[in-house]
């Protein structure tokens, strides 16, 4: 279903532009009064009035001429031009109050051919008052209305043709023929491509849906962490429904001015239902859809919030006017915003699975040249990562490949380009002392190690000792060889036993510690108190929560909900848990001490091996 284009303010052929011409008339004026006056007047050369009396005097002054306060007079320069004429260089003096000026100039001889000077005073010219009037005030003020409307139309944008100014919209409005994004550019999001796809059919075929009394959703939000593709996929829904496309952030209705984002919610919705069918689209309505509270003001951002309710409540849903809103934090909005009749659908947008992460992988290498890829690897590689973050490494795995100047894209780039996205570029550079490398190589071989000879770990992929920008001077990847969704107490225990390794072979190797394992502390810390506080998974405290996650989708923050004695007791457990891990790892790295030498050694020399090369050495006789 297509808008009526003849009455879409879309696109409209250009008019006088009237600003232009009054920019280059103002331009003409200056240069007129100012400019150029100077470049075609001949050349006055300033002097005093005592040189005036004594070249009097000396019959040297041919013409003389008193305009108002300044004389200007000229004597033969000693030069010719082209036709043989004599040149006459011009003089400007003050005039002095001399009574025996005209007397003198009487009596003065001049090179004149009559031997007289010629000599005369400028009689001012008394313009109509009218004229002054129009010329000193009304012209520059009609020049300065019209240039001052139209730096206003410039501020306020131009939307359709129509310029907008305070209290106005400035949105982006997308025709239906300029939204090229399709269902087919968003992977690994189906469910919200099946949710979002019934949208689209009543935009196609609203006939369908009003037979039998149904009526389109008003609005859905769509909800996820940064990066899952929320403001792509609502841009795909326009694409596939061919309607134009609004779109612009929450942010842009808080105003300065009271009252001014009330009408900026006014006009949309105005310019919406003109435009119906259509899709509005609202990136990060947080900005305002917050909750209200008993501590909140009438102010600007809870009128802009009333104004919206009020709007949503009042247009009707079967002209085809769809809201789609998008925001991370969806515990922040108001409650009234997410009740049905307002915002009746709530889109998960959550990260990919291994699957979605495949084919959001093949999306992206389709803009690149690429050799055969082995997707599955990169896709386990990379779990945990959204779309935008694939589409990033992508990106430089192709920068990769031109800097190494290749013409397309391999595994070992992509490989290359995750550990880069995760733990910055490599730095080759960097100067590390031998005994400094040692002490890396087996903390990396001794996280290695511990994950190695434990059950339910993930196997080695890689082991590192190249420093990275991001101030890692090693590191050991392992990969899944699956989708992980449940993680029991025996896999955590583990992968807070394989976190302590590193410092376990310091301890067991060199008898001392550093600095390198901060990290892997912090990690380790973590996930322990992630076991007792959220996941039950302790004797002392059962199934009880004593913490909450704030902003799940913005960094997973939390907040301990128990007492100090409590939050003692935790830290006793915790304590207690990682401890009990470092002396496992510890206890593994002294059973398996030779083969810590051989590896390290080993990865001495190569500086980084693969998980395959690791495990040859380990299981060699």
């Amino acid at each position: 279903m297509k808008s009526n284009k003849q009455n879409d303010n879309l696109s409209q052929s250009p008019n006088f532009n009237w600003s232009s011409f009054l920019w280059t008339l103002g331009i003409l004026l200056i240069l007129n009064s100012l400019v150029f006056p100077y470049l075609f007047k001949q050349k006055i050369i300033p002097t005093t009035y005592s040189s005036f009396i004594n070249k009097v005097d000396s019959g040297l002054i041919k013409q003389v001429n008193i305009d108002g306060k300044k004389i200007y007079f000229t004597t033969p320069d000693g030069s010719v031009d082209k036709q043989g004429k004599p040149i006459d260089a011009l003089y400007q003096t003050g005039k002095m109050n001399d009574a025996n000026l005209v007397d003198r100039l009487l009596e003065a001889e001049s090179p004149n051919e009559n031997g007289k000077i010629e000599f005369t005073e400028t009689i001012p010219r008394e313009n109509s008052p009218i004229l002054t009037f129009m010329l000193y005030w009304v012209l520059p003020g009609v020049i300065f209305y019209f240039i001052w409307k139209s730096a206003m139309k410039s501020m306020g944008g131009r939307i359709g043709g129509n310029y907008m100014s305070f209290g106005k919209n400035k949105e982006k409005i997308y025709a239906e023929d300029e939204i090229k994004t399709t269902f087919a550019d968003v992977a690994g999001q189906e469910e919200a491509k099946e949710s979002l796809s019934e949208i689209v059919d009543f935009l196609h075929n609203p006939k369908k849906y009003s037979e039998i009394g149904a009526s389109l959703p008003k609005g859905v939000l769509l909800v996820g962490p940064p990066g899952t593709g929320k403001t792509l996929i609502a841009r795909a829904v326009a694409g596939e429904a061919k309607v134009p496309f609004f779109a612009l952030s929450g942010s842009e209705f808080v105003q300065m001015f009271v009252g001014m984002g009330a009408a900026k919610v006014r006009d949309l919705f105005s310019q919406a239902n003109k435009k119906a069918p259509c899709i509005v689209f609202i990136d990060e309505i947080d900005a305002i859809g917050k909750k209200r509270d008993r501590m909140s003001s009438n102010d600007e951002r809870e009128q802009t919030l009333n104004q919206l309710l009020t709007e949503m409540d009042g247009f009707d849903g079967k002209k085809g006017v769809v809201i789609l809103a998008a925001t991370n934090r969806p515990e922040s909005l108001d409650k009234a915003l997410l009740r049905p009749g307002r915002f009746d659908r709530r889109v998960q947008m959550e990260l990919p699975d291994l699957e979605g992460r495949k084919a959001i992988l093949e999306v992206h290498l389709k803009k690149v040249k690429h050799v055969e890829i082995d997707s599955d690897l990169i896709a386990r590689a990379t779990s945990g990562a959204s779309g935008a973050e694939i589409a990033n490494i992508v990106n430089e795995a192709a920068l990769r490949a031109v800097r190494q100047n290749r013409t397309s894209v391999s595994t070992a780039d992509l490989e290359e380009s995750i550990e880069t996205v995760i733990a910055g570029a490599q730095r080759k550079g960097k100067v590390i002392s031998d005994e400094e490398k040692q002490v890396i190589a087996y903390h990396e071989i001794g996280h290695a190690m511990v994950a190695a000879m434990q059950t339910h770990s993930a196997p080695v992929h890689k082991i590192t000792i190249i420093p990275r920008t991001s101030g890692a001077l090693g590191y050991t990847m392992q990969v899944d060889s699956g989708e992980r969704n449940l993680y029991s107490k025996e896999d955590l225990e583990n992968r807070i036993a394989t976190l302590t390794g590193g410092r376990a072979a310091e301890e067991v190797i060199f008898n001392r510690i550093t600095t390198g394992a901060s990290n892997d502390i912090e990690q380790a810390t973590k996930i322990a108190r992630a076991m007792i506080t959220r996941y039950g998974m302790s004797d002392e405290f059962d199934m009880v929560a004593l913490e909450t996650v704030n902003n799940p989708y913005l960094g997973s923050d939390t907040s301990l909900t128990c007492s100090a004695n409590t939050a003692a007791q935790v830290d006793e457990v915790v304590l207690s848990i990682v401890k009990k891990a470092h002396e496992k790892a510890k206890k593994i790295i002294k059973d398996n001490e030779a083969k810590m030498h051989e590896l390290s050694k080993y990865l001495i020399e190569k500086e980084t091996i693969t998980g395959d090369e690791f495990m040859e050495i380990l299981e060699r006789k």
